[in-house]
């Protein structure tokens, strides 16, 4: 039996008394350094103008500047310099990683306490002499303010630099060793990960260089390391300098141009690695614990998304956000760049337990400064999901949660007409009831002329919302895309298992092909359409090029070292039910008319009738009670009209 005295609780009490006990002694010792610094350098500056004697010699100019100068001012310069340094918050900065900024800011926090100083001193001498009986200040060296604001700057930084200096200089090495690296990109990117490099606690890589395409960087050098010469010389430079490891410090690059780089490092049989895109740079730096190894996300890679931040901080930031279907890939994401514009409460709604649970954990480490709360809810639980909106008020609703996975729905179409339709008709109507500002629904290009009972589905979802936007004053949208890469279930952790298993890799036809966004990317450009939305619309993100699954395979064979049709086999299966070939979801054309956002389209849709809505739903809760998948599919037939199930032409 674990005793009191050594239960979790009281480590986890022990551990905190023992943190705050390092921060009131790092707080002390700063200001004990600062306050030694500034007494140090005034002491300086006297033993510096008076060639470092301290005996009075009136012959040789040196007066006993000891009483007539230094003790008369000590007492004021010291304390006004702390509280000067205290106002620029320059006992804050933590001197381990101290920059450029930190060093500007003791620049100034120095300027302006001797401007402090030297005023201090002439109002003593030309009134404190007449008025403070103070003649003592009469022949100020006027060098000293020189020399003692040198000596400050000098060692204020001087004490900085050391530190970083020691962190940087003095680290433990790996126990296996400095790992020769090359870095592909010589741009901001590249230095910023050199610099990082450098601050790790224990000392992992020696960077050997930097390769770059742009030629005027030839023979530089970022921080000491050297530009040894351009991509294309990739295989020579790893060879000449005996490089171990790559890493590519490129986030702008487009398809071909990371498509390139990934074939010459192939070439070079040396691991190599990359740092994420710009769209997962969500915060602007970059970590070593970020360093991945390279994957099809950086091979599909689109141009980073430009979002309107102020259009979607003035929606978002101080209302309450209701995500469901939280765990999700989708949900997830939209949760992680919802918290970023400071929501006053985020409320996460899942059905799985596990998802939500690690959701949760993730929130409260990254972002524990926003209120939030999660709820176990199937959204066809009206009761649960009325209670819960009720309770918490919701101002914008983000409707994720649905039944995606298309031959799981043809075999069971029941669940998606009740999730999928019924299931955002109860989010819907707890919307309108507890008055919601905004309800945004996830939809997907499936719902575009549907083969399948998931998209068919979809669709109807779609008319569902549309109905209950002309009937309420919650602003009702709808937000197409195509597949999510990575997301839960999708073709990639499909692909990648069976390469781990050795193959074969199989595709249901060689000429399949999707449409693909990342995780991210989807998940703004959601945010950006919602902001952006009036009501009634359904946008369709622009989700690029279609990419064919079978190059799709191709690619992710080559990324883990082995090679397609000789390690790995392809397979083809022949699509399953509901699969379409090319899937729809082009924003060209009659239909689709531009917004203020490059990558988001409005579809010019018809209008439904509300008595036919009514009639839809009736007829669907008619044949589930019947529990006939037959007589399912055909309600769904008769309530879009392009609906075309598999077996059947148009």
């Amino acid at each position: 039996m674990m005793s009191a005295a050594n239960t979790p609780q009281n480590d986890h009490h022990e551990l905190d008394k023992r943190r705050e006990r390092l921060v009131v002694v790092r707080w002390i010792f700063i200001r004990v350094v600062h306050l030694a610094i500034f007494g140090f350098s005034l002491f300086g500056a006297f033993l510096l103008r008076f060639d470092f004697s301290t005996v009075p010699d009136p012959d040789a100019g040196r007066p006993d500047w000891w009483a007539a100068h230094f003790f008369p001012v000590v007492w004021f310069v010291v304390p006004m310099k702390f509280l000067v340094f205290q106002y620029f918050g320059l006992y804050r900065g933590w001197w381990r990683y101290v920059g450029m900024r930190d060093l500007l800011a003791a620049l100034k926090g120095t300027w302006v306490s001797t401007a402090f100083f030297l005023g201090f001193v002439y109002v003593a001498r030309y009134v404190g002499g007449n008025l403070l009986d103070m003649p003592l200040l009469t022949g100020w060296p006027r060098s000293i303010f020189l020399l003692d604001l040198m000596l400050t700057i000098g060692m204020v930084c001087g004490v900085r630099i050391l530190v970083r200096f020691y962190y940087e200089a003095w680290r433990p090495i790996a126990k296996e060793g400095l790992k020769r690296l090359l870095i592909i990109g010589a741009g901001s990117a590249g230095e910023t990960v050199l610099r990082q490099i450098r601050r790790t606690p224990v000392e992992q890589y020696e960077v050997v260089g930097f390769v770059d395409d742009d030629v005027h960087k030839g023979h530089l050098l970022l921080h000491g390391v050297p530009v040894l010469g351009t991509i294309d010389r990739l295989g020579t430079i790893c060879k000449r300098y005996t490089v171990e490891e790559l890493l590519i410090a490129i986030p702008g690059a487009g398809r071909e141009q990371m498509r390139d780089i990934i074939e010459r490092c192939q070439a070079t049989k040396l691991r190599f690695r990359t740092i994420p895109a710009m769209s997962d740079l969500i915060d602007g730096k970059i970590t070593i614990s970020q360093i991945r190894d390279v994957d099809i996300n950086d091979l599909l890679g689109r141009a980073p998304v430009t979002l309107d931040t102020k259009a979607v901080g003035e929606f978002l930031t101080g209302r309450v956000v209701l995500v469901t279907g939280a765990g999700g890939s989708i949900g997830s994401e939209i949760c992680r760049q919802v918290l970023r514009f400071a929501p006053s409460r985020l409320v996460a709604l899942e059905q799985a337990e596990n998802p939500l649970f690690h959701m949760e954990r993730e929130v409260n480490k990254l972002f524990s400064h926003v209120p939030w709360v999660s709820y176990i809810c199937d959204i066809c639980d009206a009761e649960r999901v009325q209670d819960i909106f009720k309770r918490e008020k919701p101002q914008v609703i983000f409707h994720a949660a649905a039944h995606k996975h298309v031959p799981l729905m043809e075999r069971n179409p029941g669940e998606a007409i009740k999730n999928n339709i019924f299931g955002t008709r109860t989010i819907s109507l707890a919307a309108i009831e507890s008055g919601s500002e905004a309800f945004v629904t996830i939809s997907t290009d499936k719902a575009v002329n549907p083969t399948s009972v998931m998209g068919a589905s979809k669709r109807v979802a779609e008319m569902v919302i549309q109905d209950l936007e002309t009937r309420s004053k919650t602003k009702f949208v709808t937000v197409r895309f195509g597949n999510v890469l990575g997301s839960n279930g999708s073709v990639v952790p499909i692909f990648r298992k069976q390469i781990r298993d050795g193959g074969p890799v199989t595709i249901t036809d060689e000429r399949m092909t999707r449409y693909f966004m990342t995780i991210p990317e989807a998940s703004q450009l959601v945010l950006q359409a919602a902001a952006m939305g009036k009501g009634g619309e359904i946008f369709v993100l622009d989700m690029g090029e279609p990419v064919k699954i079978v190059d799709l395979a191709r690619e992710l064979i080559r990324l883990s070292g082995l090679r397609p049709e000789t390690d790995i086999e392809i397979v083809f299966t022949g699509t399953r039910p509901g699969e379409k070939l090319f899937e729809e979801l082009s924003t060209k054309g009659e239909d689709m008319v531009p917004t203020s956002h490059e990558k988001i389209f409005a579809w010019r849709h018809r209008q439904n009738d509300p008595e036919q809505i009514k009639h839809i739903l009736e007829a669907f809760r008619e044949v589930l009670a019947k529990d006939s998948n037959g007589a399912v599919v055909e309600a769904l037939r008769k309530a879009v009209p392009e609906f075309v199930p598999p077996g059947e032409s148009r």
